[in-house]
This record gives C-alpha cells, sequence and structure tokens, in this order.
C-alpha cells in the first residue's frame, strides 16, 4: 500500500469516526442537557421523592456521555481503529453504550410512572423527550455503529453515510488533524507572551512551542514575578498556571483584571485542575480561556490565535473609538465656534427648536466708523488682514468676560451678555467690554496706521434667542431690544460709547457717564441718550 493510499484510509477512518461521533453525541448532549433541566424543575416543585431515581437516571446519561468521548477517541488509541480490530471496536461500542442508555431509559419509565396525577406538566414532556431520545438510539445502535456497511467494495464511503455529511465531516477531520508547526493555522498573528509557571519544564515546553510558532516570549517562574514583568513591559497574551506555591494563578488574575494598566491583556490559564469550579471561577474573574494539562499543543495554538486575534480586534476598536473620539471634539469645537457652548450642550443632549425668551439682557453693537470708504483704497489681503486682526482682539475680550459674540456683519460687530445663559450684571460686563474694544481698537489701528474709529452702541432690554437655519445655522437673538442698539450706534460718535438712558441707569454706580441729550432713533422718536467715558474708582478708594 502506498503512501497515499494509508492516508486515504486514515482519512476514511476518521471520517468514518467523525459521522459516528456525530449521530451519538448530539442526540446523548440532549439527553444530558434535558436531564440537567428536569433535575431543576423538580427541585423547584418540591417533588424530592423522586430525586433518587432522577440522579439514578442523570448519572447514566453522563456516563453514556463520557464514554462516548473515550470509546470513540481515535487519537488516544489509533490502533484500536484499524481494519483488524474494527469488529471489537463494534462489539465494544453496543456493549459499553446499550448499558447507560437501557438505565437511562428504566430510570426515566420509573420517574414518569411516579409523577402520575401529581401534576409538573413540563417534567413529564421533558421525561418523554429523553425516553423518547434513547429509546431512538437504542433502536438505531447497531446500525450507528456498523462502520463495515460504511464502506464500499472499493474502500470509499458507502451508501450508509450521507455525501453531504461525508464532505463536511471530512473538511472537519482534515482540519483537527495535528498541524504541522511549520504551518500554524495563526502563524501571520504572533505576539509578546508571557508564560507564568512555577516548574522549569513546563515552562520551557510552552516557550519552546510558542518560539516554533513565530511568538516572542518572557518567562516568569510564579505570580509575583508575572505581577512584576507586565510592570515594565507589554504583553499581548499572558499564559498562566493556576496551582503557584508564592502566589496562586486565580489571585494574579484577579489582580491583573483589577488594574486599568493591565485588565484587557487576555489570559490564558493553563493547569492540571479540572474541576468546573476551578474553570467557572477563572472565566468569572475574566479569563479569555481554561486549558487542561497535560497541554494539547494543536488546542493551544488554536486558542493562542484566537485569543491574539480578539486582541487585535480590540485594539483596532480602541484606535477606531479614539480616533472617533478626536472627532467627535473636533466637531464640537467647530460647533463651539459658531455657537455659545450651552447650546452645543442642549443640541447633543437631543433639542431640535431651540428658541428662549430672556426679560432683560445687554445688546452692543460695534462699527469702524469710515472703514467702507477706506477699504476701496486697500487690497482685498490687507482688507482681510486688518479685519481679522482686529475681530480677533474683540474675540479675545469677549471670551474674558463670559459674553457672547452673535455675529460680524463686514466691518460691524454684534455682543449679547446675559443669554443664552442668564448673567446678572451683564450691562455692567458690557459696559467694561466697551471701554476694552475702544482701547485695544485704538492699539491695532496704531500698528496698521489707520485713522479708524470705534462706533459702539448699547441698550439694556428682553430680546428671544435661538437657532436659525438648518444649513451653516447660528444662534441669533431678535427683538426691539436689538433693533435699538443697532440704532444708537448708527446714530452714534465715532470713537464714543453710546448708550441707552435704561443702560446707563443699570451702571451708573461703575462708570463715569456723560448725558448727551435727546437723539432720533428711528422707529422710537426722540432718546435720551448717554456717552460711556469711563470706569469709576472702586467704592472706598482715595
Amino acid at each position: 500500500m502506498t503512501v497515499n493510499q494509508r492516508d486515504d484510509m486514515e482519512r476514511l477512518r476518521r471520517v468514518r469516526l467523525a459521522n459516528v461521533r456525530q449521530e451519538l453525541t448530539a442526540p446523548v448532549t440532549a439527553i444530558v442537557g434535558y436531564g440537567e433541566i428536569l433535575r431543576e424543575a423538580v427541585c423547584e416543585l418540591g417533588l424530592d421523592d423522586i430525586l433518587p431515581d432522577l440522579d439514578r437516571m442523570l448519572g447514566a446519561a453522563r456516563s453514556l456521555h463520557a464514554g462516548v468521548d473515550h470509546l470513540l477517541d481515535l487519537e488516544s488509541a489509533p490502533e484500536l481503529f484499524t481494519d483488524s480490530n474494527i469488529a471489537e471496536v463494534e462489539r465494544r461500542l453496543r456493549h459499553d453504550l446499550r448499558t447507560p442508555m437501557s438505565a437511562i431509559k428504566g430510570y426515566s419509565e420509573l420517574v414518569l410512572d411516579d409523577l402520575n396525577g401529581r401534576g409538573g406538566k413540563s417534567v413529564r414532556t421533558d421525561l418523554e423527550i429523553i425516553i423518547a431520545e434513547v429509546s431512538h438510539l437504542l433502536d438505531r445502535l447497531d446500525v450507528i455503529v456498523d462502520f463495515t456497511r460504511r464502506e464500499s467494495a472499493e474502500g470509499g464511503l458507502g451508501p450508509a453515510l450521507d455525501p453531504a455529511a461525508s464532505r463536511m465531516f471530512n473538511g472537519i477531520v482534515r482540519s483537527v488533524r495535528p498541524v504541522d508547526a511549520a504551518e500554524p493555522p495563526h502563524a501571520k498573528l504572533t505576539g509578546h507572551i508571557l508564560v507564568v509557571d512555577d516548574l522549569p519544564s513546563n515552562r520551557d515546553l510552552l516557550v519552546r512551542r510558542l518560539k516554533r510558532d513565530g511568538h516572542r516570549t518572557t518567562e516568569a517562574d510564579g505570580g509575583i514575578a508575572a505581577l512584576r514583568a507586565v510592570v515594565g513591559q507589554d504583553f499581548d497574551l499572558i499564559l498562566l498556571d493556576v496551582m503557584m506555591p508564592d502566589l496562586n494563578g486565580f489571585d494574579v488574575l484577579t489582580q491583573l483584571k483589577s488594574d486599568q494598566r493591565t485588565r484587557d491583556i487576555p489570559v490564558i490559564m493553563v493547569s492540571a485542575l479540572t474541576e468546573m469550579d476551578a474553570v467557572i471561577r477563572c472565566i468569572e474573574e475574566g479569563a479569555e480561556d481554561y486549558l487542561s494539562k497535560p497541554v494539547n499543543s494543536t488546542l493551544l495554538r488554536a486558542r493562542i490565535g484566537a485569543s491574539l486575534e480578539r486582541r487585535s480586534w480590540q485594539t483596532r476598536e480602541r484606535q477606531y473609538l479614539d480616533r472617533l473620539e478626536q472627532e467627535k471634539e473636533h466637531y464640537e469645537n467647530l460647533l463651539l465656534n459658531i455657537l455659545p457652548r450651552h447650546i452645543v450642550g442642549r443640541i447633543n443632549g437631543g433639542e431640535e427648536l431651540i428658541a428662549d425668551r430672556f426679560d432683560e439682557v445687554t445688546v452692543l453693537f460695534a462699527d469702524l466708523a469710515g472703514f467702507t470708504e477706506k477699504s476701496s483704497h486697500l487690497s482685498p489681503a490687507s482688507v482681510v488682514k486688518y479685519l481679522n486682526h482686529m475681530f480677533s482682539v474683540f474675540d479675545h475680550v469677549v471670551r474674558e468676560l463670559g459674553v457672547e459674540k452673535i455675529k460680524m456683519i463686514g466691518d460691524a460687530y454684534m455682543v449679547v451678555a446675559g443669554a443664552p445663559e442668564p448673567q446678572a450684571q451683564h450691562a455692567e460686563i458690557v459696559g467694561e467690554l466697551a471701554l476694552r474694544m475702544v482701547e485695544r481698537a485704538e492699539a491695532v489701528n496704531k500698528a496698521y496706521e489707520m485713522p479708524l474709529q470705534l462706533r459702539i452702541g448699547v441698550h439694556t432690554g428682553p430680546v428671544v434667542g435661538g437657532i436659525i437655519g438648518t444649513h451653516r445655522f447660528l444662534y441669533d437673538v431678535w427683538g426691539d431690544t436689538v433693533n435699538v442698539a443697532s440704532r444708537l450706534e448708527a446714530t452714534g460718535v465715532p470713537g464714543r460709547i453710546q448708550l441707552s438712558e435704561t443702560t446707563a441707569r443699570r451702571i451708573a454706580d461703575w462708570f463715569e457717564l456723560e448725558e448727551r441729550g435727546p437723539v432720533s432713533i428711528k422707529g422710537k422718536g426722540q432718546m435720551t441718550t448717554f456717552f460711556l467715558t469711563g470706569r469709576k474708582p472702586p467704592k472706598g478708594a482715595d
């Protein structure tokens, strides 16, 4: 027989075995699962007298499950599945599996009889399912474990094995065969792995396997050494033993997962402990996986590959979230350049229509007197440069005093204090703003040798504020107060700050004022106005 023929025969045996395992494992797993659910239901119903027979049934089901795994394990005893021994394998399967099947059926029927007239409809239904499953298995056991009838005269798969199932199992068996170290499934995905075990031989074995697969490794001979190692180095994965004399793996795992710096490093527990409690505790503490010693090299490689892949995805996810956060911050900064912070918060909170009434605010309009005529003799670049410098200075003052710039129109500049967030001393703040704007405008004009003067109008009263537009939207305020402030600026004097009488009364204790007298204001007629000339000394000062 050639090497290829032997490989084909070996593959055929694996396919036959996989088919038998599938036909047995699926119903047996279902029986165990129904049995466990059934026991919980019986305990909840308080039917304690039927628990002994139910536990015997469940014990037989678990024994059957273990028997299927043991008797159909080609890896542990490949010599049993040769052509010369196949008949003996069939005999053992029929004998060793029929016994627990019969016990399951017998005890289930006893429990079902005990339930007569005692309610528990769902319990009866589950018992009937178990009896039906095991009865079906008993009826078909001879056919299921008949390996010889699964081969044709040419040595291929016979009609007892469905062609589609054959292709599926053939693929599965090929995928789980011992993988050659030169071509591991996850060879392209390597990382820095910390191997933690108090036994040098165990560490050496793991490290050698890992290095063959292209990983970089660091060793730690105990729990304390592992915790020291993660402080100074970055790891993509940790293989952590459970039983160690200085600090056991459970405690190491707990500390790793409680530390912000190390909590995201995947940890695979490796231990001789096979008790389910130990496995559950590790998973609950945050372990990625749990492997029992001696570690199967193929399984280890697969688990490491899967963990590193998840780690890679998590890293990409964090990077994506970081970029998303940066974009969000950039977006909010852009919004804050055109909208008040308070309004941005309301938009982010989901508000679609933002409109508020403010009983009293103070509005300021400023304009560069003569700018239109002067700009006609300047280049566009010079005009933009000058306005940008001037308004940037105004913006800085506005931020200093915590008021809101509403908009710029040409060389006009509009500010409101008291909206969208109320301010108790809005008039006094705008008075200080106006003086600073005049002072700093003079400094900018000197730098550009511009003979322009700032003209400012200020009025206090009620307004309505809100967002307007859906494209290039902005926050604006409307009302008679806005109109009056604009007209006070238009009728003002270059280099001076004109106030309405309402504003003047509000700030008289803080600023020096000069009455101008009646001024004709469009839509208002004659209004008494004042010029703001300076700050009063603090009370109590000499």
